[in-house]
């Protein structure tokens, strides 16, 4: 039979099939098309098994050829990997003003990383209850300046009041496979909980001291919406770290970038100091935010630093 896994923790993972939901293992080791993966499957993975004789459980035997997944470096084990999720229709980053506030190179990695995969991507900005003061109205309106010209659809909710979720949200999700992710304390559980209340998410206070988030989701998980689709709710990521890239690949993954590449004097311009580049131009003249530009610096300089 065929299914799609809902949950993994692990070494177990909770598959949906036709027939109901069952609990299933691997059976042996799974090559991964050269990959170095911490992870053989991942959620939104379909997959084919079978039951183990006697047994409620079952054998996953075959990971059907992925659509597309969401990958970062794995924090655990240098030059690993960690599929995210699979298959998805849409990745959802949740940013917040405060506590923690999001920084925007944050926000560049894990745009440059659904870029990379051809997943449209979005911003919600959540807990927009607690905005308050001339500074975070300004990262708001940065915010908007720079993400909403490049295709990313940029919401404002508050999750605790209920603000923006059904005239805003909820129309961007119903019938798709979202992945939702952010760092931890952003408010993931508490917007999953507003939308799909049977999820049950264990939601934590922010550290008052720290101003981070507490790690309350431990495995992706996915979570079917009353409305059709489903939200694949992701742990807290601390630091998004990009995937090997070639550094005349970067600027294909920015979109303002992207526009003018073939134009340059030189086919392996890099954008940083080469004469001719219609890149730094547009730059001068304002097509390219500032703040992106020194985010791709960031990014192709870390990726310099690894080689």
């Amino acid at each position: 039979m065929k299914g799609r896994v809902i949950k993994s923790t692990g070494s177990w993972y909770v598959v949906q099939t036709d027939g109901g939901i069952v609990s299933a293992r691997l059976k042996g080791k799974f090559k991964q098309d050269e990959l170095k993966l911490t992870n053989p499957i991942a959620v939104g993975d379909l997959v084919e098994l079978e039951k183990e004789p006697g047994q409620e459980t079952a054998v996953i035997l075959e990971i059907l050829p992925r659509e597309n997944y969401v990958i970062r470096k794995s924090t655990r084990k240098q030059h690993f990997s960690h599929i995210i999720a699979s298959n998805l229709d849409q990745a959802i980053l949740v940013i917040t003003m405060k506590k923690p506030r999001t920084s925007l190179g944050f926000i560049d990695r894990f745009l440059v990383s659904t870029e990379s995969f051809r997943i449209p991507a979005m911003l919600v900005v959540n807990k927009m209850d607690q905005l308050e003061g001339e500074d975070e109205v300004e990262w708001l309106r940065v915010i908007h300046e720079i993400y909403e010209p490049l295709g990313y659809p940029v919401l404002e909710v508050s999750a605790l009041t209920d603000m923006g979720l059904k005239e805003k949200f909820l129309p961007f999700i119903q019938g798709k496979s979202s992945l939702i992710s952010g760092h931890s304390g952003v408010g993931k559980s508490t917007l999953l909980n507003a939308l799909v209340p049977e999820a049950r998410q264990d939601t934590k206070e922010i550290s008052f001291y720290s101003a981070k988030g507490v790690h309350t989701t431990t495995f992706a998980e996915l979570f079917p919406l009353p409305e059709g689709g489903d939200l694949i709710d992701t742990p807290g990521i601390k630091e998004f770290g990009i995937l090997d890239v070639e550094e005349n690949e970067l600027s294909h993954y920015f979109p303002e970038m992207r526009k003018y590449l073939g134009q340059c004097k030189y086919n392996n311009c890099t954008h940083v100091n080469e004469p001719g580049c219609v890149v730094r131009k547009k730059l001068e003249e304002g097509y390219i935010h500032p703040y992106r530009y020194q985010s791709y610096l960031n990014i192709l300089h870390e990726e310099d630093s690894h080689r």
